[in-house]
């Protein structure tokens, strides 16, 4: 049986399961499931609690003999496994489905897991869990649904925001301060609880009161981008710089989509249906609809610009560094319907000295190149200039296309599959 930790409280009313497991990346929506279902198991009688975490190392054989032994005052139990990683490995897989064959009336468990990707979800372990118990999916909160979450959580300690526009800019407001950080924002509401009475709160107690402590992800930065959310995404990329994020992943990230974007768009060209495009190149869920709004806005000179504009040149020997964000993420913006000043430029350090020189070429001695390619090509390539006196590299013109990446990756698997330990894990 599968929940949403939304319905968990219904159903933790109508009586307890024998076994509950929890996945899923929001961590403060993870532990209130813990707790409410502590809770529960206490009312029910659960007095003893052994807890058993899935360390490497860990004695799987201990799981069953705690099931097993009660202590001689307590008339129930609750387990608690808790597996950080995800994966229990082979013994932990194997202890986890006969755990399952054999639970006990007089025991409940709590299993809690991380977010859990296609193939862990596809386990014969979590298949085992599935079967005997409640699966409680952690969803995590997205930035539309924000506002109404935090108006909830007011609600619960008698505090609200003024009714109408008013109070939806001041739940915006709240929202933009704290998303990607629902920890944070709990704390937050907390804090507004301990300064405020019960009651209506004004824009200007909020806006005093909440620290800004937004988290970003960058790979949401694509999503804000796609689905044209310019101010979101302007703010998306002053916190990643403020984060200290590295421009490269940045980079990577809108370039993957616009190489995602490029295919999709040529498919469709070639005749094939737009979702049967998206499929073929992996593109599910929030992106599949961001991409359908997306992909007919484009026209083939603005995907060659979008390209064009996803390459990067580094210079380093002198050193001057230079990634053009700023052009990129502007090309990005105009697909969705939006563009950012010309001036925009992110995470960029450049020097006067090659950036003025109108004779600048990479193949110049002085500067050392990399020169990235968003290509299908699985290539790289690398000459240089050595000092022939000590043999000290003076000079190096490095080309890496895309998916060279891809080349890597066979060649890690084909090398080490053998011996690598990760293999034999569920």
């Amino acid at each position: 049986m599968k929940i949403a930790t939304r319905q968990l409280a219904q159903h933790l009313k109508k009586g307890l399961s024998p076994l509950y497991a929890v996945h899923g990346a929001e961590t403060l929506l993870a532990l209130e499931a813990g707790d409410a279902i502590r809770a529960a198991a206490r009312r029910e009688g659960c007095t003893e609690r052994e807890v058993f975490t899935a360390e490497p190392g860990a004695d799987w054989s201990t799981l069953g003999a705690s099931a097993a032994n009660l202590s001689l005052f307590a008339s129930k139990k609750l387990i608690e496994i808790r597996i950080p990683g995800g994966k229990p490995g082979k013994d932990g897989s194997d202890a986890l489905q006969r755990y399952c064959e054999h639970l006990s009336d007089d025991t409940v468990t709590l299993v809690q897991l991380p977010k859990l990707d296609r193939t862990q979800q596809q386990s014969g372990w979590f298949g085992a869990l599935d079967g005997a118990g409640v699966m409680v999916r952690v969803d995590p909160v997205e930035r539309k649904a924000l506002p109404q979450w935090i108006a909830q959580r007011l609600a619960q300690q008698g505090q609200r925001v003024q009714g109408g526009d008013e109070g939806q800019r001041t739940l915006a407001f709240f929202a933009d301060r704290v998303e990607g950080n629902l920890l944070a924002a709990h704390q937050e509401i907390q804090k507004l609880g301990l300064l405020y009475p019960a009651g209506e709160l004004g824009f200007e107690q909020i806006e005093a009161a909440v620290l800004n402590v937004a988290r970003y992800d960058v790979f949401k930065l694509g999503e804000a981008v796609l689905a044209g959310q310019v101010a979101r995404a302007l703010r998306m990329l002053e916190g990643l710089q403020a984060e200290g994020e590295a421009a490269v992943l940045v980079h990577w990230t809108l370039a993957e989509d616009i190489r995602a974007l490029k295919r999709v768009r040529d498919a469709v060209g070639g005749g094939k249906p737009l979702p049967m495009a998206l499929r073929e190149n992996r593109v599910w869920g929030v992106r599949e609809r961001l991409f359908e709004r997306a992909v007919p806005l484009l026209t083939d000179n603005g995907l060659a610009a979008l390209l064009d504009a996803a390459q990067v040149w580094w210079f380093g020997h002198s050193g001057y560094e230079y990634i053009d964000l700023g052009r990129i993420f502007q090309f990005a913006l105009m697909a969705g319907l939006a563009q950012l000043p010309k001036d925009m430029v992110f995470f960029t350090q450049i020097t006067m000295e090659a950036a003025e020189d109108p004779e600048f070429s990479p193949e110049d001695v002085r500067y050392s190149v990399i020169r990235y390619f968003p290509s299908d090509i699985e290539n790289a390539y690398g000459p240089s200039v050595v000092d022939p006196r000590s043999g000290e590299i003076i000079e190096s013109d490095i080309g890496w296309y895309h998916n060279v990446m891809n080349l890597l990756r066979n060649w890690y698997l084909i090398q080490t599959a053998a011996v690598n330990p990760v293999r034999s894990s569920s």
